[in-house]
C-alpha cells in the first residue's frame, strides 16, 4: 500500500488526504502544532510529527508556506518526490526579495532547500472547498485541468497518475522556473473555478512576470 506523508493539515492538506484516502491511499499526516492535535480521518490515516509522515512516506505533500529559512525535514525527504503546494502570497508571509524579483520561484527555493528530494508544484490553482466537485471521470468533455511544474519527468508522471485518480487532467508547465506562470493574479490562477486542458495550456501561455520592485 502506497503511504502519502503529508505535512501541514489545514484545509489543503486535510482535503488532499481525504481525497487520498478514497482512492485507497494510507496517509500519516502532520502539522506544526503536533499529532495531539488533529482529528483522525479514519483508519487508513494516522497522524504523526513532520519527520515522522516524511520518513513514512513513499511520496510527500508540503501543505504549507515556505520559510525562507527551511523548516522541512530534509533527511528524511530525502529522494523522494515532494509535492509542494505552496503560493507565493506576500500579503501572507511577507516579502521574498529573490521572488519579488524574478530571480527565483518559491518552488525552485523549496527544491534548494531540499536538495535530494524531486519537488513538483501541485494543486496550486484550485480551492480546496470545490475540489471535490470540480473532479470528474477520465474522458468527461470539458474535463477541469491542473498544472504541474518540476525538474524532475517522474515528479510530473506521479502528479499526472495521481491528478487523473482525483478527477483532473494535466498539463505539464515544467520546469520549476516556469512555475510562476499559475501563480496568484495570473490567467490560469484566475480562470481557477473551471478550464479544461487547452484552456489551461493557453492560460500559461498568456501568463506575464509580475516583479516587485
Amino acid at each position: 500500500m502506497t503511504v502519502i506523508g503529508i505535512i501541514g493539515a489545514g484545509e489543503v492538506g486535510s482535503t488532499l488526504a481525504r481525497a487520498a484516502i478514497e482512492q485507497g491511499y494510507d496517509i500519516v499526516i502532520a502539522n506544526s502544532r503536533g499529532p495531539q492535535t488533529l482529528t483522525q480521518l479514519g483508519p487508513s490515516a494516522r497522524t504523526a510529527t513532520a519527520a515522522d509522515a516524511a520518513a513514512a512516506a513513499d511520496f510527500a505533500i508540503v501543505a504549507v508556506p515556505l520559510k525562507l529559512v527551511n523548516n522541512m525535514p530534509v533527511e528524511q525527504l530525502a529522494g523522494k518526490i515532494v509535492l509542494d503546494t505552496n503560493n507565493y502570497m506576500p500579503w501572507r508571509d511577507g516579502h521574498y526579495p529573490v521572488v519579488d524579483s524574478g530571480e527565483k520561484t518559491v518552488h525552485e527555493l523549496r527544491q534548494e532547500q531540499l536538495p535530494a528530494s524531486k519537488v513538483a508544484k501541485a494543486f496550486t490553482h484550485i480551492q480546496a472547498p470545490r475540489f471535490f466537485a470540480s473532479g470528474s471521470p477520465a474522458g468527461t468533455p470539458g474535463r477541469h485541468a491542473l498544472s504541474v511544474s518540476s525538474d524532475f519527468p517522474e515528479a510530473v508522471e506521479l502528479v499526472t497518475r495521481l491528478y487523473d485518480e482525483f478527477g483532473f487532467d494535466t498539463v505539464d508547465n515544467s520546469p520549476l522556473s516556469e512555475s510562476w506562470r499559475s501563480g496568484p493574479g495570473q490567467p490560469a490562477w484566475n480562470a481557477h473555478l473551471h478550464q479544461t486542458r487547452e484552456e489551461l495550456a493557453a492560460h500559461l501561455t498568456q501568463a506575464r512576470p509580475i516583479v516587485i520592485a
